[in-house]
């Protein structure tokens, strides 16, 4: 079948994009879904840094690329295996496929499994095969999802059902930046009730790293970022403190605000600086954690004797450490409850042929989650 999708042909193009246009909106043809994948109408898909670090070029994977992985939609056909989903299904994309037969995956840790990372880094699905065509060229899949379209062939194993009456821009949410973000606070760090917290970085997981440390009953938030309007959100949010990374003295300030440091910090910005910056601010015998992507070249040091002599301690996130078929309905009860309100973070929508806009407005760091609909 056809469908329309933005593709990616080359990395690194200058910004603006609404002048350079790295996304190009094209009609593509879609093979029929083979055996474990599923055809799905995408509704919803939101504008993530992950997308954008694959645009700029600080995130390499091969192109031509059709991108888009944080997205919802409605199930059209299934392949053959598929027994438990139907057509008109609502789902949420999920960016890790799990084999569910690998060592992480057994182990119940999904967001390591072994042969979906392989197939993200050679932009296949699961199943190795690429869905996507136009004229000759074959085209890549981002995260096995390919969701700034009309429809996406994905695997099974990359959908979650979800309750209907959720919209689908909210739903959206849940796939990329909520478990990402949310995750990251109760699953992989465990953060305590009463305890400190500091999120450096605000983009759509940053905040949603700050509703999570609320939700998790820390007693003291400080979110750190270099858009003054994104600090005011995040008092808005709940934040306790705020602080402004570019000023002068900034680490002092905040061990002095948080009686020399915090228990938990979060990098949610995928720069290295702000990564020393997170593991500064650290307690002794504090957790830093990041789910920053910076670009894979990048590196940073520290003191050794530090981990040791301070027990600290560095952990990585993906996916937030999440179980995606176990969290992500949860998080959706949480946010019915209105205990994780993630709905204030939709910066607005937009159409797809405006796909190019909408990236210069998240990398001018001016919105939290714009969602394109299709």
């Amino acid at each position: 079948m056809e469908s329309r999708a933005a593709v990616l042909y080359e990395m690194g193009l200058p910004r603006p994009y609404a002048d350079s246009r790295p996304l190009k909106v094209e009609t593509v043809k879609l093979d029929e879904p083979g055996p474990g994948e599923v055809l799905v109408r995408i509704r919803a898909a939101g504008l993530c840094h992950s997308d954008l670090s694959v645009i700029d070029g600080s995130r390499p994977r091969p192109v031509p690329m059709a991108l888009g992985h944080e997205a919802a939609g409605e199930v059209v056909q299934t392949g053959e295996g598929v027994t438990d989903l139907s057509p008109g299904d609502h789902v949420v994309c999920i960016f890790v496929p799990s084999c569910g037969h690998c060592l992480p995956c057994r182990e119940g840790r999904p967001a390591l499994c072994e042969p979906g990372a392989e197939a993200n880094v050679k932009g296949t699905l699961l199943s190795g095969a690429r869905r996507i065509h136009r004229e000759e060229t074959t085209i890549h899949h981002h995260l096995g999802v390919s969701a700034f379209a009309d429809y996406a062939v994905v695997s099974r194993h990359s959908l979650v059902k979800v309750d209907p009456r959720l919209p689908f821009e909210q739903a959206a949410l849940f796939g990329c930046a909520v478990m990402t973000g949310v995750g990251a606070v109760l699953n992989t760090a465990g953060v305590k009730p009463g305890s400190s917290v500091a999120i450096v970085g605000l983009g759509g997981v940053g905040l949603c790293a700050l509703l999570g440390a609320r939700l998790a009953g820390a007693r003291q938030i400080v979110a750190v970022d270099v858009q003054g309007e994104k600090l005011s959100f995040a008092r808005e949010l709940g934040a306790s403190d705020t602080f402004d990374a570019r000023e002068d003295g900034v680490e002092e300030a905040i061990r002095r605000a948080t009686a020399g440091g915090v228990d938990y910090a979060f990098e949610t910005a995928g720069v290295v600086d702000a990564l020393h910056l997170a593991f500064r601010i650290t307690s002794r015998g504090g957790v830093t954690v990041t789910s920053g992507l910076p670009h894979p070249d990048r590196r940073m040091s520290i003191p050794p004797v530090v981990l040791t002599a301070e027990e600290r301690t560095i952990k990585g996130s993906y996916v937030g450490s999440c179980v995606p078929q176990r969290d992500i309905p949860r998080y959706i009860d949480l946010f019915r409850q209105g205990r994780l309100p993630v709905d204030r973070l939709l910066s607005g929508t937009l159409p797809l042929e405006r796909i190019n806009e909408g990236f210069d407005r998240l990398a001018s760091g001016t919105v939290a989650r714009l969602v394109v609909t299709t």
